[in-house]
Parts: structure tokens; C-alpha cells; sequence
């Protein structure tokens, strides 16, 4: 089943197209990564999927139902972790994520136990009474998660949720999506850090000029720049060193050797790893180091786009 479902969605701003017919679905379960710079379109299309904005043409379901026709059902189904922190330094840890829950009809009993389960799964429970404006960066964007998900939402968007903060709290936060996702979440997850992305996404969208120009798993997107790996093998002495022979390794298409360096192309399809370093050892060729480099999401994106996805 589709959580979210998108189809011929524009937005235009004058004569400025920000959104250009753009489709895609996102499955129930996955963590999809949307990337994009900015002035891509990609705040714009998330504004539109939280019904923040209206678009200019097209259509946007939320678990098969249209969120212009049926926008209170869309709004208590999406949970949003915007980037500018969205929580009140003069109200409590507690208070702000009783407000937020607050305005998706929760109440009573039931209000206050969603707020102290999504300020304990935060890791916030203790820090409930305290005020926001102690708090450390990490804590803030802590904090806004809790808000985002106290009413249980199917479908979280968190954009940049962890910029500006340590590599602890940073790390804390993935461990977050990973659980979230885990415990049946459907998430959107934006960020400058590719890593990230490459890291927990199941599959990934980039946008530019207001499209989506690739679309796919990691791997996937990796293939479209490319089909082959560079795996480089340092050696005590290539004396023994025969590139035709490991030419004849399946998948390896060229071997070319470099004082003591043998630079070996495969195709990255192939698992041959195990088999290369079998040959080097039947030969009693002592490896000093091995780097099996394939190529990252951060050059499909420069690839694609002609930019670094960090070059603001």
C-alpha cells in the first residue's frame, strides 16, 4: 500500500514553475530520501504534502484518500520535523509537546500519556519540566521530534533533522528513524548529509529545477552513472603478478599494475572480492592494503545535477 501518492503535482509562483508535474509514491514502510538544493522544488513539494500550500495543479493522497477532499484525515495521519525548530522556549519540554498533540484532538488521559511515551522515546522524560531555552542544540531537535509524533502519526516528514548538531546527538536521532521506522512509520527524510541518506534510506528521490531526475535504491542510482568499481590492492611485490590471470576472474574487466599498487576494474555486480584475494594468496602475494572504492550518492548527485548537494 501506497502512503503517499503524488501525480502530475505543480506549483507555479507567477511565471516561475517551482514544481514541475511531478509524480512518485512512497510505500508503506519505506524511509525514502528526497534530495534536492535548494531552489529545487523540495520544501516546496513537502509544504504542498502537509497541506501547508496548495498546488497549482495535480494530486496528492494520503493513504488513498485526497488531502483536498479529506484534509483533516491527511493532516492526523502526516507528522512534520521542519527544519527551523518549531517549539516554544517559554513552555516546558512537556508543554510543547502537549500543545502540538493537543491540536490533533488529543485530550485528557490520552493526551498526556502520548506526551510522556513521545518524550520518553526521545529520551526526554526527565528533562519534561525543564525549559527549551537550557536545552543544547541536540535536545531542541529532540524535542521537535517529540512533537511531530505524540499522535502517532503514518507518515513522518523530518527535513534536516539533524543539522547544526554534534555527531552524538546526530547519531541518536538516526537510531531514532531507525525505530520509528521499525514500529511502522512510513518517513520522508531530507538532508545535506548525504551519509545519512546513503545510510538508512530504502529508496531515493532527487529533484532538481522543480523534477524528479532519478529515482531508485541506492544501488539503483549508483548504476546510473556507472556499472563498474575500482578495487585497489597494495602488495609487498608484484614479482608473481600475472594481470591476464585475473582477467579471468568473473567480473573483473581490467588490471593495470603500478609499482607496488594493482588497480583492478570490476563490474558492480559482481561479488568477487573473496576470489581476488584467494588468487593473491594461492601466489603468496602478501597484501599490505585493499580499498574497494565504488561510487557514493554525493557524485550520482554531482553527476546528475552538476552541484554538490551542500554547495548552498
Amino acid at each position: 500500500m501506497n502512503v503517499l501518492e503524488i501525480k502530475n503535482l505543480t506549483k507555479k509562483f507567477g511565471d516561475y514553475i517551482a514544481v514541475d508535474n511531478m509524480s512518485l509514491s512512497v510505500a508503506e514502510g519505506e524511509i525514502f530520501g528526497f534530495l534536492g538544493s535548494n531552489g529545487a522544488g523540495k520544501s516546496t513539494t513537502i509544504n504542498m504534502i502537509a497541506g501547508l500550500l496548495r498546488s497549482s495543479d495535480g494530486m496528492i493522497n494520503i493513504l488513498g484518500k485526497n488531502i483536498v477532499k479529506h484534509s483533516r484525515f491527511a493532516k492526523m495521519n502526516i507528522g512534520i520535523v521542519p527544519q527551523d525548530l518549531a517549539i516554544y522556549e517559554d513552555l516546558t519540554a512537556y508543554e510543547n509537546v502537549k500543545f502540538f498533540a493537543g491540536l490533533y484532538g488529543l485530550r485528557g488521559e490520552e493526551l498526556h500519556e502520548k506526551v510522556e511515551a513521545a518524550l520518553e522515546f526521545v529520551g526526554l522524560q526527565d528533562k519534561q519540566k525543564s525549559y527549551p531555552k537550557g536545552f543544547s542544540g541536540g535536545m531542541k531537535r529532540r524535542l521537535n521530534i517529540a512533537c511531530a509524533i505524540a499522535h502517532r502519526p503514518s507518515l513522518i516528514i523530518m527535513d534536516e533533522p539533524t543539522v547544526g548538531i554534534d555527531p552524538q546527538s546526530r547519531n541518536y536521532i538516526l537510531q531514532s528513524v531507525r525505530k520509528l521506522n521499525e514500529m511502522g512509520c512510513t518517513i520522508i527524510y531530507t538532508s545535506h548529509y548525504m551519509e545519512e541518506v546513503e545510510e538508512i534510506c530504502s529508496r531515493i528521490a532527487i529533484i532538481d529545477h522543480g523534477k524528479i531526475i532519478a529515482e531508485g535504491t541506492k544501488e539503483q542510482l549508483k548504476s546510473i552513472i556507472t556499472d563498474t568499481k575500482d578495487i585497489w590492492i597494495e602488495v609487498k611485490s608484484t614479482e608473481n603478478i600475472n594481470a591476464q590471470t585475473l582477467k579471468s576472474i568473473n567480473g573483473v574487466e581490467g588490471v593495470l599494475v603500478e609499482d607496488n599498487l594493482i588497480k583492478i576494474t570490476s563490474g558492480t555486480g559482481v561479488n568477487n572480492l573473496n576470489k581476488i584475494i584467494a588468487h593473491f594468496m594461492a601466489l603468496d602475494i602478501e597484501i599490505r592494503s585493499l580499498h574497494e572504492k565504488e561510487p557514493n550518492l554525493e557524485t550520482v548527485f554531482l553527476t546528475l545535477t552538476g552541484r554538490n548537494l551542500r554547495d548552498q
